[in-house]
């Protein structure tokens, strides 16, 4: 993230007094019912391009399919993996954003891959997709110059590969079940009623 940081020149500097007071962010981000029979957790790192080509080709169905009919509690947990800086500065730029527009940012974010690539330059695809979400780039530099914020997103990521042993981006985790790797919508699925139908 230094590196974006960087490029954001003195404004990054200038704010990061003032953005070191925002509070803790909460650990899990979620999508659907609370109460939905089943809970799908994906770790997930916006520097992943696997994790990418499965937000553009497979998430969009999956959320109309059983996030937004109830069927399923969808959870983001959030890994540094890949590119570390494009990562950890989507992610705090998706926080900063706010509950509201969290996933909006990400989807954005994994959305301006292809873009990311082909520009070789990954700020101008991050200030455009936050932009979207409300965020002026005086805003995203202070987002990126939280040190607070930053310790904590490492935290939550070094905590996931120690404790849930996550040694690869996407995983998924659907009740006992860990798929590892793009998952299909047929192998989700089958997944998601196996949990579904599993004794409690």
């Amino acid at each position: 993230m230094t590196r974006l940081v960087s490029r954001l020149g003195p404004l990054a500097v200038a704010l990061a007094l003032a953005a070191g007071a925002h509070a803790a962010a909460p650990a899990d981000m979620s999508l659907g019912n609370f109460r939905a029979p089943v809970t799908v957790i994906e770790y997930a790192s916006i520097g992943c391009p696997h994790c990418g080509a499965w937000a553009r080709d497979v998430f969009p169905e999956f959320k109309r399919r059983f996030i937004d009919t109830g069927r399923v509690r969808f959870v983001l947990r959030e890994v540094l993996f890949g590119d570390p800086d494009v990562a950890a500065a989507g992610f705090l730029t998706a926080r900063c954003a706010g509950d509201a527009k969290y996933f909006q940012v990400v989807e954005g974010l994994f959305a301006a891959q292809p873009r990311m690539a082909a520009d070789g330059d990954d700020l101008p695809a991050l200030l455009d997709v936050a932009a979207a979400a409300g965020l002026s780039k005086a805003q995203v530099s202070a987002c990126l110059a939280d040190h607070d914020a930053l310790t904590a997103l490492e935290a939550r990521s070094d905590g996931y590969v120690r404790d849930d042993h996550v040694e690869a981006t996407p995983t998924f985790d659907i009740a006992d079940k860990r798929l590892t790797g793009e998952q299909s919508l047929a192998d989700l699925t089958t997944a998601i009623a196996a949990a579904r139908h599993r004794p409690r």
